[in-house]
């Protein structure tokens, strides 16, 4: 990666650490599909799961005093069971359909969420477990499982402090456990390792932005602007692995 490549992609990092931490879903779903553009799928993957420890480290950090140890043991135990079965399958799927299935999953739950925004789920213990494990296994397989997992964290009506601690503390774990799969499967190389220590760096900085840009503005309409964002980078992976695959 060259010195433009590098500015562009820390600048992208942050911007998705920001918008992960305002909208609650986490930054790997804005990082995934934007790391995309710079290394191969498999090594996005490593790096996020390294990256998003440093994130979560820094969320649970300045949003302490909102853990819910209920959620996160409803939600948090399937998600990390999963985790692994998703981050296992991945070593058998060519990287270009993983990508294609990450710009169908985008674009699916973005526009269904942005359909359906002003329904509810219950809170219940089977929706808990069910939305915990199909999190944790698209975060395993894809990189990213934050927005199921946001959803179902909404289902309880829990303050956004509450909101953003609970679901680090459940990420964290999660990243813990695919990490330690994405290292064995060889995704995490040498000669990425530098990306880490800017995307510490992104990690603080990004979530301190977020958190500011939280006190001052209204949580539903940055959240109404995060899967409108969503829903578009789900589009642009989409015509990009058209034109690359099809028109190349």
């Amino acid at each position: 990666m060259g010195t433009t490549g590098l500015i562009w992609f820390t600048l992208l990092s942050l911007l998705a650490e920001v918008l992960g931490t305002v909208g609650g879903f986490g930054s790997s779903l804005f990082f995934v599909p934007i790391a995309s553009n710079f290394i191969d799928f498999h090594s996005v993957l490593g790096v996020t799961a390294i990256f998003h420890v440093c994130s979560n480290l820094t969320k649970i950090s300045l949003f302490r005093h909102g853990f819910n140890k209920k959620i996160i043991i409803r939600v948090g135990l399937p998600a990390v069971l999963f985790v692994t079965v998703g981050a296992y399958v991945s070593r058998f799927l060519n990287s270009d359909y993983l990508e294609l299935a990450l710009s169908i999953f985008l674009i699916t739950v973005s526009t269904l969420l942005l359909l359906l925004r002003d329904k509810s789920m219950h809170p219940s213990l089977f929706n808990a477990f069910v939305g915990g494990a199909l999190s944790g296994f698209m975060a395993g397989l894809l990189g990213s499982g934050g927005v199921i997992r946001g959803l179902t964290l909404s289902a309880f009506n829990v303050q956004k402090n509450v909101f953003i601690a609970t679901s680090a503390v459940i990420d964290l774990a999660v990243d813990l456990s695919r990490g330690a799969v994405y290292v064995t499967n060889g995704y995490v190389h040498k000669h990425d390792l530098y990306l880490i220590a800017i995307l510490v760096v992104v990690s603080i900085v990004g979530t301190l932005i977020g958190k500011k840009i939280l006190d001052y503005f209204s949580e539903a309409r940055f959240k109404y602007f995060v899967l409108a964002l969503i829903l578009f980078i789900g589009c642009a992976s989409l015509i990009k692995l058209v034109i690359v695959n099809v028109w190349w």
